[in-house]
């Protein structure tokens, strides 16, 4: 049987398999050397060369990658890369996708790190519940920094602003160095026992993990747990992360954030006493203002005694001339009127005699109607006296009938009612008698 020839590949199916089985057999991996041929493109992105002494690699950082590094790339510097090898298609290059990078003997300083983070860890150094929260209001702050750090003076500038009246001590330490660990643990020791503070910041400046390294040493992060006042930490920037973070009651961004955190209640209630300070002085400026209008109204009212005086006598001098005026119009019309009275009595003056004598007749026959109805009602009177006296129960109590009643008080009218031994009470027309039954009868 013929043997078939080999595939004709083009030049791009031949790169794109090799970058494929470069990707296969090489996963992300660690390559350390040193940086050369640095190229920083317009993009962001960045192209370098990693070479030992013998052989040298191609090199790219995109740009997403390469904003997050704490430092800047120079030539000539010792890095570690983790990066992943790929081919470069369009050239049919070999070179490392950079995904980050450390400089040079970092690993071993983070390997003693997760080394440490998890036996502390496991020990319980960082279990939530052995936190505690910070004072809301401090009497005193302590701070164990270096005396020459710019992050000192960050927080004392925080706390000049936002706490200026809380007393502030400093409890010196070297922050990095052979034996600064030490030193930062003895301070620590010594706030505490001292107990002058409320609350402590444990804080320096940025660096690199070499710098920051005294805080990631055993002792330092047993005595801030040891410590009895609350320990609030600000060392190095946001992305760097410490044991001594861990392990105190609370972690601050930077040292500036670590003043703002120890001080917010302060800063806080003197944000909140200022906006009710405030609200005060609008509330009285508006009250102000009302009573001001208040009293330009009273102002404007406000006439001079005099000049009331003067007001109301002319008022009273007017009123005099028009009741003047009144008076004499109502007494002219009053002459007039009782002129017409006289007139017209006058004309009708009646006769005396003749109205006696008839008064007189008027006053017999009143006289007379009045006996003559006085002796019909008191005849009406009799004849209704006497129908009432022969409808009187009494009247038939007096012609020998009696009214019979039960023991409730009850007339008993048939006499089926009645039962052998009810007691009886018999009302005569005068005094009442009381019986038994012995037998009843109905009717």
């Amino acid at each position: 049987m013929p043997v078939l020839p080999p595939p004709i590949l083009t030049v791009s199916e031949l790169n794109r398999l090799a970058k494929v089985a470069l990707e296969q057999r090489l996963p992300l991996l660690w390559v350390s050397g040193e940086i050369s041929n640095l190229t920083r493109a317009p993009s962001g992105h960045c192209y370098f060369s990693l070479k030992d002494a013998t052989a040298q690699v191609r090199c790219v950082m995109f740009r997403g990658r390469a904003q997050l590094l704490p430092w800047k790339l120079e030539n000539g510097q010792q890095v570690e890369a983790q990066a992943l090898p790929t081919l470069y298609e369009a050239r049919g290059d070999f070179q490392l996708n950079v995904e980050t990078l450390r400089r040079a003997g970092l690993g071993k300083l983070y390997e003693a790190f997760v080394r440490l983070r998890d036996r502390l860890a496991a020990a319980g150094l960082f279990a939530e519940d052995v936190k505690r929260p910070l004072p809301r209001f401090p009497r005193c702050i302590g701070i164990v920094s270096s005396p020459k750090a710019a992050a000192l003076r960050d927080i004392l500038v925080a706390l000049r602003r936002r706490a200026g009246h809380v007393p502030v001590v400093l409890y010196p330490t070297a922050v990095q160095g052979e034996g600064a660990a030490a030193q930062i643990a003895a301070a620590i020791g010594i706030a505490g026992a001292r107990r002058e503070c409320d609350v402590l910041i444990v804080a320096r400046g940025g660096g690199s993990i070499e710098d920051l390294w005294a805080f990631n040493e055993e002792p330092v992060a047993l005595a801030l747990r040891a410590c009895p006042v609350p320990v609030v930490t600000g060392v190095g920037h946001e992305t760097d992360l410490t044991i001594a973070d861990m392990a105190a009651d609370l972690r601050a961004a930077t040292p500036t954030a670590a003043a703002e955190m120890a001080s917010a209640g302060w800063h806080a209630a003197a944000e909140e006493i200022a906006g009710l300070a405030a609200g005060l002085r609008a509330a009285m400026r508006q009250t102000l203002e009302r009573r001001s209008q208040a009293l330009d109204i009273l102002a404007h009212r406000l006439v001079h005694p005099a000049r009331q005086i003067e007001r109301m006598g002319t008022r009273l001098a007017h009123l005099g001339t028009r009741l003047e005026a009144a008076v004499g119009r109502r007494l002219q019309r009053s002459r007039a009127r009782l002129a017409d009275l006289e007139l017209r009595l006058a004309r009708s003056r009646p006769d005396g005699a003749a109205a006696r004598a008839r008064m007189n007749r008027n006053d017999q026959r009143l006289q007379q109607a009045m006996a003559t109805l006085v002796a019909r009602r008191r005849l009406q009177l009799e004849t209704l006296g006497a129908t009432l006296a022969a409808l009187s129960p009494h009247a038939t109590l007096g012609r020998g009938y009696s009214i019979v009643q039960d023991a409730a008080g009850r007339i008993v009218r048939n006499g089926g009612d009645l039962r052998q031994g009810d007691p009886l009470t018999l009302r005569h027309a005068k005094g009442h008698s009381e019986v038994v039954v012995t037998q009843g009868f109905p009717d």
